[in-house]
């Protein structure tokens, strides 16, 4: 008598990660990623402006708010953007039915962007998917006002995910001081893009020692702020400095590995890659997160890689996250004037096994307290931290290292309407012109 094993199908096991863009920062960031063939997710369109969403390659779109705004956007008005959001909550939740993981990726301070990111996330979380936020915050340029709008946005949409991971696009001024607007907004583009394809890859790429989805998950679920970032490295010291390339990368938001109690670790190199040096990279990693942080540990060969070595890490659970959430979730709650329960009706769904929070109907209210400053970091040793002084010529010459290595398609960037610009510098670029 002999047995008889069936395994199920590979696209059965696979779990199913979308990506939602919101508004004409989100949708960009999208339009950028379908366009560098990110493979293993399923885009999702979301806006106000029909004509974004004309232009859009995303397969899924859903137009946000069709009666209230007529499709024409929402002119920078975050509460057009929630209530847009809230007047399309099934189509959303039908756009995101069957998702294992959802990321919400928008450009904050607008009014798409920053208004319905927050919804579209909690529909996510409501339904039991891991949902992560992956935005931005706006350019000095910009002004004040949007400033404050991206600022608040941050912390609604922070209340909705399980994990928040946010970019300051001052910072790409680090880089280069002599960027032009149109480069400045496709570099934040990719920035969001890769903060995606860092996470997504280690779920659908399979490794000699495999980082799966319960992996992930078991790290970002439920964790609020996120760092994380991917290094590259060359030579005798390259597991070394990919790691430290990856936990200090200069476009984070102020955020250190130091105090973690999660963190991921993935490592993709060289069939010729040597234990000794991955035991170096790790142990300094190790060092820095806190003495009982739960790491997860990845090994991907490719030859492909040369001698080049690829970290990708996400640290979660830092010290001070649990309190600094409670009190965001708390703020929000009190400025709520009235709540509206989501009814999920989709069959096949799991309950969420997060604490749920109901959506509102959402109206013109105040402005929640700010968060309190962090509390003083615990007396270890810092992180370590890339250093300044060394040079680093061969890295510089990896081309994984160009923040905008990547092709942009001109519909997408070269398209004002889509670029989410303030007016006032529309018009000066059409007057220039």
């Amino acid at each position: 008598m002999g047995f008889h094993i069936e395994f199920a199908d590979d696209a059965e096991m696979q779990a199913r990660i979308k990506v939602v863009g919101v508004g004409g920062g989100g949708g960009n960031a999208l339009q950028t990623m379908i366009q560098s063939g990110l493979e293993g997710v399923e885009f999702i369109a979301a806006n106000t402006d029909t004509q974004a969403l004309e232009q859009s390659l995303a397969p899924s779109k859903v137009q946000l708010g069709s009666a209230l705004t007529r499709g024409l956007g929402a002119g920078a008005n975050p509460d057009v953007g929630k209530k847009a959001a809230l007047e399309e909550m099934e189509r959303i939740q039908e756009a995101l039915a069957g998702a294992d993981m959802v990321f919400v990726t928008a450009g904050m301070g607008g009014g798409t962007g920053t208004g319905a990111a927050p919804i579209i996330a909690q529909i996510a979380r409501d339904l039991g998917i891991l949902t992560v936020g992956v935005v931005t915050r706006p350019f000095l340029f910009e002004g004040k006002r949007r400033m404050k709008n991206a600022e608040q946005g941050i912390r609604e949409l922070a209340a909705s995910v399980d994990t928040i991971i946010t970019i300051p696009n001052q910072k790409l001024m680090n880089l280069d001081d002599d960027l032009s607007i149109l480069e400045a907004f496709k570099r934040a583009d990719d920035v969001l893009v890769q903060a995606v394809r860092g996470i997504s890859d280690l779920i659908t790429v399979s490794g000699v020692i495999n980082v799966d989805f319960a992996d992930v998950k078991t790290i970002m679920s439920g964790q609020g702020r996120a760092l994380m970032g991917t290094g590259y490295g060359r030579g005798d010291r390259r597991a070394l400095d990919a790691v430290e390339m990856a936990i200090n990368s200069p476009l984070l938001d102020d955020i250190s590995i130091d105090g973690a109690m999660g963190i991921l670790l993935n490592f993709t190199a060289g069939p010729d890659v040597r234990l000794k040096e991955i035991n170096e990279a790790a142990s300094l990693v190790q060092q820095a997160a806190h003495e009982d942080a739960n790491i997860i540990f990845g090994l991907l060969t490719d030859p492909d890689m040369g001698d080049v070595v690829k970290v990708t890490a996400i640290a979660t659970g830092f010290e001070t996250d649990s309190s600094e959430m409670q009190e965001v979730v708390a703020s929000a709650t009190a400025a709520r004037t009235s709540r509206t329960s989501l009814p999920l009706t989709i069959p096949g769904h799991r309950p969420s096994m997060q604490p749920q929070m109901a959506l509102k109907a959402l109206v013109p209210q105040q402005q929640p307290a700010p968060v309190e400053a962090r509390a003083a970091r615990r007396n270890s040793a810092p992180a370590p931290r890339v250093s300044t002084t060394r040079e680093q010529p061969e890295q510089a010459t990896l081309p994984e290292l160009r923040v905008s290595g990547r092709a942009f398609g001109p519909a997408a960037l070269a398209d004002e309407a889509t670029l989410d610009i303030p007016a006032y510098l529309r018009r000066a670029a059409a007057h220039h012109d």
